[in-house]
């Protein structure tokens, strides 16, 4: 796994979820779909990488700061 392919996923994720809070904020339905395609795409792009190589080497050791469920959490609990 190349750190600029996770770079890269994370990247295409936060832009998605840019585009897809602005939609929500503004009633944009269209920019709503299109950030929420882009932040899953990056979501699968950088799940697939975390499957397919492993963090630091060691197959039985999680990487640092994971946990279970993180994806669910958008940050924007209160802001609903």
């Amino acid at each position: 796994m190349s750190v600029f392919d996770k770079a890269k996923a994370k990247a295409e994720e936060l832009l998605g979820r840019a585009t897809e809070v602005y939609g929500e904020s503004h009633g944009d339905a269209a920019a709503e779909a299109a950030g929420e395609a882009r932040r899953l795409e990056g979501e699968a792009e950088e799940e697939a990488l975390e499957r397919d190589g492993h963090h630091d080497g060691h197959p039985d050791r999680p990487h640092e700061g994971h946990r279970e469920g993180h994806r669910d959490d958008d940050g924007l609990a209160g802001a609903r």
